[in-house]
């Protein structure tokens, strides 16, 4: 790190045309002030959503993308109370802190969600970070911009964990991992002795099926068309998978692997007719948990006289109805316990090649790519 009129001087990827490749440039981040963090970053995972905003979302450019950032603290502003210099830390999702939701431990409904987190949220008045010629580049994507050597965030999506766990590959537990797993452990309530079908054997759905194990339950079944997903999902510990395109009728094939269907299930492709499925394999009562990015247009396949019916709920999850503060650490906690590897989903990538790893997440190629520097 080198500082210049309190500047730190960093190596970030820089977006600049929708669609386009990022550009590692040299970029300097003004010290943190008030509630902000200055973070070095070790490692951190791309995520689909990354790659939907580099290609259509509209997010404010040029930009600063990523954010499943960890690393360690190196400056903080002098409000900030929670972490110091030198701890390792977890970056997720930003909130405002104060609503509602964020004062009943709901941060992942804050009201602000969409402006603080994709619409270019403004640092602490004063603090910008620039590129080489001197012009403003938006960060703060997520609280973080973590796709460079440093990301400055804030104390509220900054999260400390132990100094015992490989802090290179932490990074998803901010987003993809902690969507998932929270939406088995915590949006849709499974329990020990339920079961559970995760439609989509990404990250996400991996993350799913590692939550539902982690909370024992009795059954998870995978439906996923990719061989070798289905594969890393058995070696995980799921109990049956299911090629979607070589069944007659996923449906009717998951109700016979788990004797007339499943207490809930998880949808993470946002496809409409899958999450038709999700509905018509889910026994009365239960929920079926809506993760997926979906077109704009895309309907959701039930009439509200099916929903009468069959009597499940739907639940769009937004990361995992997590509380990161509380969540992350109990997902590293399981972690060193053996009982949560993540890690199985994680191939590492050099930071130099961003722009591979962007393609590998955007083609399936790999489940988790995380850039190490």
């Amino acid at each position: 790190m080198t500082t210049e009129h309190h500047f730190t001087a960093a190596r970030a990827a820089v977006l600049r045309a929708a669609g386009g490749p990022l550009t590692i440039e040299d970029v300097r981040i003004s010290a943190p002030k008030g509630d902000e963090v200055l973070v070095r970053i070790v490692g951190v995972g791309v995520c689909h959503t990354d790659i939907v905003c580099r290609d259509a979302f509209p997010v404010p450019l040029p930009i600063v993308l990523g954010h499943e950032g960890a690393g360690v603290v190196e400056a903080v502003g002098e409000a900030v109370t929670r972490v110091k210099p030198g701890d390792h830390v977890v970056l997720s999702f930003n909130s405002c802190g104060h609503c509602g939701n964020c004062e009943h431990d709901h941060p992942s409904n804050c009201l602000q969600m969409m402006p603080l987190n994709f619409g270019g949220a403004q640092r602490v008045e004063g603090g910008t970070t620039l590129d080489a010629n001197g012009n403003p580049v938006t960060t703060l994507f997520f609280g973080q911009s973590s796709f460079g050597s440093y990301a400055m965030a804030r104390e509220v999506n900054t999260v400390k964990v132990d100094k015992d766990v490989p802090l290179d590959i932490l990074g998803p537990l901010g987003c993809g991992v902690q969507t998932g797993a929270g939406a088995a452990m915590n949006s849709v309530g499974l329990k020990a002795g339920q079961s559970l079908a995760v439609f989509g054997g990404g990250s996400v759905g991996l993350s799913a099926l590692l939550g539902a194990l982690a909370v024992e339950a009795s059954s998870v079944i995978v439906v996923e068309p990719n061989a070798d997903r289905r594969a890393l999902a058995t070696e995980l510990g799921a109990t049956h998978v299911i090629d979607p395109h070589s069944s007659d009728d996923v449906v009717a094939t998951i109700k016979a692997l788990s004797g007339g269907g499943v207490t809930h299930s998880i949808d993470t492709t946002g496809i409409s007719p899958v999450i038709g499925n999700a509905i018509n394999c889910t026994l009365p009562g239960g929920t079926v948990g809506m993760l997926g990015f979906a077109a704009p247009e895309a309907p959701v396949p039930a009439t509200l006289m099916d929903l009468l019916t069959k009597s499940v709920t739907l639940r769009p999850i937004t990361e995992g109805d997590a509380d990161p503060q509380q969540f992350i650490p109990r997902m590293v906690e399981l972690y060193k316990a053996g009982k949560f590897p993540f890690d199985k989903l994680i191939r590492k990538y050099p930071f130099a090649q961003i722009n591979e790893a962007m393609h590998a997440t955007a083609t399936g190629e790999a489940i988790k790519p995380v850039l190490t520097f």
